[in-house]
């Protein structure tokens, strides 16, 4: 297995750069992004960097003169709240009078302007791998996953198909395009969207009187869907830093499951790092959310989950390519328990992603 990280083992960014944090965008995870961008953003803007906080579907249009003078501007950006309920994409669209594209004015410019884009996206604009993608035919540095990785992980149907094929346990569970009937699946039962996060569209299923609005609830986000085995049991992730594991992390919500609500409000979860696991437990969940980050080709860091059942069996359910940067998200809590404050945790993802670049 690869050694767990410790705090000995992270070497600062000496150089100050430019770096725009992009954040926000058209998914139902927009808040969650806006919140880990502007913590990003007042982290690195105390390291010494000049930030540009950007909103990727907003962006900065009418901007005029030279560019790379706007990342000389602008305040320190605290840590935004985010409400229980989703954002209201509908109206924010109406901001831009309707307009269907995903990339705002500007932002392409702005981000070519940037020694390096941090990214602060969470759900499909930043996680399927098209923006990468994007970024790779103009030469823009970024952090994190590549469009391949982005794309494997995000894709939960996918994602499952590898792990089985590889040997990681993860809930047996099928994938149901919009249109198709569900045949008989045990209950209880999860549904969820096949390329969701955030616990966004996310049930659990305990008799067949709940199960067709749960569907209709799923599809709300997507065509595709996972009707996936319910485990009962503890939940804990593992974050991955540049191949190596930071301490396991379990998470308890005090009512419920782990949805939107209890991930995002404070006081509804409690969270222990490292968690209270047999030595040898640890270490086989750790080794197995490093092998998932080199089965599905993640880079940098990355978030590995997993329900762990009454009998001893831990089962992977996904990973993260861009795991929350928010007060309250996980791998913060993990780097802590590391040794490793927030602010040097941007430090460490970015001076990972600059490897690629030199």
């Amino acid at each position: 297995m690869n050694a767990e990280r410790s705090a000995g083992d992270f070497v600062p960014v000496t150089a100050k750069m430019k770096i725009a944090v992009l954040c926000g965008g058209l998914s139902p995870e927009r808040d969650v992004s806006l919140s880990s961008g502007r913590g990003i953003a007042d982290a690195l803007r105390k390291s010494g960097h000049k930030v540009l906080l950007l909103d990727l579907y907003l962006g900065m249009p009418g901007i005029e003169g030279d560019i790379d003078q706007i990342f000389t501007g602008g305040g320190d950006e605290a840590g935004g709240a985010i409400d229980s309920k989703l954002p209201d994409l509908e109206r924010l669209k109406a901001e831009r009078n309707g307009d269907a594209a995903r990339i705002g004015g500007n932002v392409l410019e702005i981000c070519r302007q940037a020694d390096i884009v941090f990214m602060a996206l969470h759900g499909e604009d930043g996680e399927n791998g098209n923006l990468q993608a994007t970024f790779d035919l103009f030469g823009i540095p970024y952090t994190g996953t590549g469009p391949l990785g982005s794309a494997l992980a995000m894709n939960k149907g996918i994602s499952k198909e590898l792990f089985r094929h590889h040997g990681v346990r993860t809930p047996e569970g099928i994938v149901l395009n919009r249109g198709e009937a569900l045949s008989s699946f045990p209950l209880p039962a999860v549904i969820k969207p096949c390329s969701g996060g955030s616990s966004v569209g996310v049930s659990i299923v305990r008799d067949d009187a709940d199960l067709q609005q749960a569907l209709a609830e799923a599809f709300r986000y997507e065509s595709a869907l996972i009707v996936e085995q319910y485990i009962q049991g503890r939940e804990f992730s593992v974050a991955v830093l540049d191949g190596k594991p930071l301490p396991v992390i379990e998470i308890c919500p005090k009512s419920g499951f782990y949805d939107y609500r209890n991930k995002y409000q404070a006081g509804m979860t409690d969270e222990y790092c490292p968690a209270d696991l047999p030595a040898e437990l640890t270490a086989a969940m750790q080794a197995a959310a490093c092998r998932v980050f080199s089965i599905l080709r993640l880079e940098t860091y990355a978030r590995v989950d997993f329900m762990l059942d009454c009998d001893g069996q831990f089962y992977c359910l996904e990973a993260n390519t861009l795991p929350g940067m928010t007060p309250l998200s996980l791998i913060p809590q993990e780097a802590a328990a590391a040794g490793m404050d927030y602010g040097t945790l941007c430090e460490e993802i970015l001076r990972i992603s600059m490897e690629k670049y030199i």
